[in-house]
């Protein structure tokens, strides 16, 4: 599907001419710092210069006084305490949070991840069962339990308690915890509302910190778990996810815990330095599979684990664990496009809505996100779980598919989510009618623009001003994530010169060296993945326009700069 380039709205030309200036940059940097909202040299200082005392005080977010008071008070009445989360990367990696640090101080404290088939999302009766039998009297529940309204109330009828740290939109109704740690919830002003669940976590034990005699010096050695959690839930890495992402990354290059010591090996990245995007594709999926495919326990006991070997022996385990995913998720994506080519009715919709009982519920979410990649409009793919059909939803940029969710809400049994993804459950029969109100809902309120994938392009660029000092500031802008993305530069006329090779397994990639005609002497590496198609063209000398960003790359120990090429335009495609 051919891709629309579009560039972003530039910055005024006054505001970048005076940032350029007062930072010796150049101004396509500048630009960059201003569509990033970043005007002026102090806001530039804090972006380019994380400092942890830049962290908001955690007592600015409601309820926090009643939360670590509440735990303090069970620590010293010797209380039994559960530590509950998700099963997915964020959920797991706060429970190993919460559990790590709270175990360095306190022995009467256990964790608990629910099982996504026997008890699906959020917090089931069947845990608070557990609690009851256990003799806990307190549960602290991490990236879960926002909604969990009956769930608490039953909790009260067992003398449990519940402290919620949640960052999922909350219902109309609040549960009835002890507190709930939301910065979405209404009447709390805590200034950064974008944080992780672990980002709320360690926001509860930053308070924790500050309200004992427990050293915040012992807490900032588990970054590197808050990091993983922001990369792989996809949450803005702007305000303190920046911050806390920056000195998470620096932990995991530097000192990660056995667990992750163990999955960077695995996925064969612990001689380079690992960013936003490694976490993303290679740590991540690994701590995810033992969710999907098994139970999100292995994937906290692997976090916790407190020695080499035995961080090995789970990572091991954790890797079958992916690589099953892997063929599960072919399948499914496979059966699911031969069920849209199989309906000629697919082809005029505005959304695809797949069920098929038999489905790997675990890899659901995956597959939805695949469909997008070819037929690019909101998804939902469907399972049966429990005698209930269960889902995911992904969607488009730019398109909000928690919405259209939360409009078919009168035929779900329950649901959660954000803009870009959402969980649903339903009972079996509303399925054809969740089917029907939701394309018909998609096809009212989309856009036909965000039905055709696009690249947004930050700046025009010749390459002959990418000079060393451009790159190394370039570099600076890291870590890359939502809200501050690797910039995308486009550059016209550029021209491929020496060997030109189709690299890679199936020779799908593009490996070149190009340069500008107004600058022949001043030549770029360059790196065009799945853009084969290009070949002939580029090999008998045709001009072309490119987008690409800048990225280093590090080979046996050398490094050069490198146009990573996303898209291609020949001189004799159409414009």
């Amino acid at each position: 599907m051919e891709k629309e380039w579009v560039i972003k709205e530039q910055g005024s030309p006054n505001q970048v001419a005076e940032l350029a200036s007062a930072l010796n940059i150049d101004p396509v940097l500048a630009n960059l710092l201003v569509q990033r909202n970043i005007k002026t040299f102090d806001q530039s200082r804090v972006f380019f210069r994380p400092e942890l005392s830049d962290l908001h005080n955690p007592f600015l977010m409601k309820d926090m006084g009643l939360a670590t008071e509440r735990i303090l008070s069970a620590i010293r009445r010797n209380e039994n305490i559960l530590i509950y989360g998700d099963y997915d990367v964020d959920g797991t990696t706060s429970v190993a949070l919460v559990y790590s640090f709270l175990k360095l101080h306190y022995s009467n404290i256990a964790f608990y991840i629910p099982d996504r088939y026997a008890e699906g999302y959020g917090i089931s009766k069947k845990s608070i069962d557990f609690a009851s039998d256990n003799k806990i009297s307190l549960i602290i529940a991490l990236d879960c339990g926002i909604k969990a309204i009956e769930k608490i109330n039953y909790a009260k009828t067992r003398g449990i308690d519940f402290i919620i740290c949640d960052h999922h939109t909350p219902g109309e109704t609040l549960p009835k915890a002890i507190a709930i740690l939301d910065p979405k919830q209404p009447e709390c002003t805590y200034p950064f509302k974008e944080l992780s669940g672990c980002g709320v976590g360690y926001k509860l034990l930053q308070a924790l910190t500050m309200n004992s005699d427990y050293e915040e010096e012992q807490l900032l050695k588990f970054l590197d778990l808050v990091v993983v959690s922001i990369a792989s839930d996809i949450v803005p890495i702007s305000g303190e996810n920046r911050i806390l992402s920056h000195f998470g990354l620096k932990q995991l290059n530097e000192d990660p815990c056995y667990g992750l010591k163990s999955i960077i090996k695995i996925a064969g990245i612990e001689k380079k330095n690992i960013t936003i995007d490694d976490i993303v594709f290679k740590i991540g999926p690994r701590i995810n599979a033992a969710g999907r495919m098994k139970s999100g326990n292995k994937a906290v006991e692997l976090l916790i684990a407190n020695d080499d070997h035995v961080a090995r022996e789970i990572g091991d385990i954790i890797n079958v664990f992916n690589n099953d995913r892997k063929n599960v998720d072919r399948q499914i994506t496979r059966e699911a496009m031969e069920m849209i080519a199989e309906d000629n009715s697919y082809y005029e919709r505005k959304s695809t809505v797949l069920f098929n009982p038999e489905w790997h519920k675990g890899v659901i979410g995956i597959v939805a996100s695949r469909l997008i990649e070819t037929y690019f409009r909101p998804t939902v793919i469907l399972t049966e779980s429990n005698g209930f059909a269960t889902g995911s939803a992904r969607s488009v940029p730019g398109f909000d598919v928690y919405q259209v969710v939360m409009a078919c809400s009168d035929l779900l049994e329950n649901f959660g989510g954000h803009m870009y993804a959402a969980g649903m459950t339903m009972k079996l029969e509303n399925v054809p009618l969740f089917q029907k109100r939701f394309e018909e809902i998609v096809n009212q309120n989309i856009n036909t623009s965000q039905l055709s994938p696009t690249i947004e392009v930050d700046s025009m660029i010749s390459i002959k001003d990418i000079d060393p000092k451009f790159c190394r500031i370039l570099k600076q802008f890291e870590p890359f994530g939502p809200e501050n993305m690797s910039p995308l530069f486009m550059s016209r006329n550029l021209v491929a010169k020496g060997n030109i090779n189709l690299v890679g397994a199936g020779k799908d990639h593009l490996k070149m060296e190009v340069f500008s005609e107004d600058a022949h002497n001043l030549v770029f590496q360059a790196i065009a993945f799945n853009q084969s198609s290009h070949y002939d063209l580029i090999n008998l000398g045709i001009r072309f326009d490119a987008c690409f960003t800048i990225d280093e790359n590090v080979f046996r120990g050398n490094s050069n700069w490198q146009l990573n090429i996303k898209d291609i335009k020949t001189r004799e495609d159409p414009d």
